[in-house]
């Protein structure tokens, strides 16, 4: 477990929601209630970090979330994300503007049927304004009882310092995976800071799971999935690490979650840290 801004306890295995909706994550699933069924089995096999975002969709996993699991069990700690607009398939512009968020939160709000986001991170930030104003509204809006604690999204090391002279952060969520390790220095700090360090693309964007590849090879020899594998080696990184693998398929979500029982020895850790590393390995 991981205390979340020091109160919040969550399993270290999440579960994100972006692969729910249609392509480039843009519009309806092909299958709503395939999506429905995840979500719910997520719960049902003790995840209680779910995270989300306003762009999804954009709206649609959001009221996903709120159709599958509402009423909310007491332990499940909703994560949402906004300051992302959509203009299309896979296309994001960041909107800092504090009325947006704003707007982003009371509608994140709505969406979820909720009285307060446990998580709310700032999908962005948004270079052409102030990070003080953008901060300073999420603040105010903290303040109001609106969100219990903020998080950043896609930040380095001297971002995050910033904002903590604004306001205080409770988790950064960054890419982070085998091949995608450009982070390091954050997430050594988050581990210092007891911050949590929420790694999306947990997978990479499927190359880490395809059949026949390195990785597959090195997980059969251990007798677990190459997602496992994965998965385990970010949990091994720190205690401050919270995996969000997302998926649409329940075969796949059951996979994942067994990734916790999965022990790495610190030889093994480093190993698969030096082989797949994007940046030199340190430690």
């Amino acid at each position: 477990m991981f205390l979340i801004g020091g109160d919040l306890p969550v399993a270290r295995l999440g579960f994100g929601t972006m692969r729910l909706t249609g392509p480039g994550i843009w519009g309806e699933p092909a299958d709503r209630a395939g999506a429905v069924r995840v979500l719910r089995r997520a719960v049902e096999l003790g995840v209680n970090l779910v995270d989300t975002a306003d762009s999804y969709g954009p709206y649609v996993s959001e009221s996903l979330v709120a159709e599958a699991l509402h009423p909310y069990p007491p332990e499940l700690v909703i994560s949402t994300k906004g300051g992302l607009t959509r203009q299309g398939p896979d296309q994001w512009k960041a909107v800092g503007r504090p009325e947006y968020l704003r707007q982003c939160v009371e509608m994140s709000l709505r969406r979820l049927r909720l009285d307060r986001i446990d998580l709310y991170h700032l999908h962005r930030i948004d270079r052409s304004v102030p990070l003080e104003d953008q901060l300073g509204e999420l603040a105010s809006l903290r303040a109001e009882g609106k969100i219990r604690h903020i998080g950043l999204s896609e930040v380095t090391l001297d971002d995050l310092h910033a904002a903590r002279r604004v306001v205080e952060v409770a988790s950064v969520q960054n890419i982070y995976n085998l091949t995608r390790q450009r982070y390091r220095d954050t997430l050594e700090y988050c581990t210092r800071e007891e911050i949590g360090f929420i790694p999306f693309f947990p997978l990479g964007r499927g190359d880490l799971t395809r059949p026949g590849g390195e990785l597959d090879s090195l997980a059969r020899s251990r007798g677990v999935s190459p997602a496992q594998l994965a998965l385990a080696w970010l949990l091994h990184l720190s205690p401050a690490v919270l995996p969000i693998p997302g998926t649409t398929r329940v075969g796949h979500l059951e996979e994942n979650l067994g990734a916790a029982q999965l022990s790495l020895t610190p030889d093994e850790v480093k190993g698969l840290t030096e082989r797949w590393s994007d940046v030199p390995a340190v430690g």
